[in-house]
């Protein structure tokens, strides 16, 4: 599948990065870093997958995609405001907050799993998660409450300002 992929987008990125990519996770990441695969645009993706004839994943895509403008107009500012705040503030203590906020070790270690060494996507895409996994009980003052529970007072201070 990988090696299908690899020559579908062999017109939109370079060889040397082509033969880099080892994984669909890895030639997924160089398709987003050349903006050929953005939330707003998936198109390519669908053509990716329908042509490797993974219509579960097609159809998770096309879930996402009508789902995404009703999410985003659900989330408050504030949410968001909150999660660059802890974003940039916490570093390797995510998992002890998100451990604090209630979410399962199997969503952490996904997370962990789908962006290594990549510790701030790691801690943006398990706030995102918590906030989808709660819905509208995603709550600042939760978040607050957490980091304070964690001993991340100067985190939580800086998302009360």
């Amino acid at each position: 599948e990988l090696s299908e992929m690899k020559f579908l987008c062999r017109d939109k990125i370079g060889k040397r990065k082509l033969d880099l990519a080892q994984s669909g996770q890895e030639l997924f990441d160089i398709l987003m870093e050349q903006q050929e695969i953005t939330k707003d645009n998936l198109e390519l993706l669908k053509k990716l997958l329908q042509h490797i004839k993974r219509r579960d994943l097609l159809s998770q895509v096309m879930q996402f995609e009508e789902g995404e403008p009703q999410a985003l107009e659900d989330q408050p500012d504030e949410h968001e405001r909150s999660r660059d705040v802890i974003c940039d503030n916490l570093g390797r203590e995510w998992k002890r907050l998100m451990r604090e906020l209630g979410m399962p070790e199997v969503k952490l270690d996904r997370i962990e799993e789908a962006y290594p060494r990549k510790l701030y996507e790691q801690l943006v895409q398990a706030l995102r998660e918590w906030q989808k996994w709660k819905g509208k009980d995603a709550k600042v003052a939760d978040l607050i409450k957490a980091l304070r529970a964690c001993k991340l007072n100067f985190v939580a201070d800086k998302v009360e300002e």
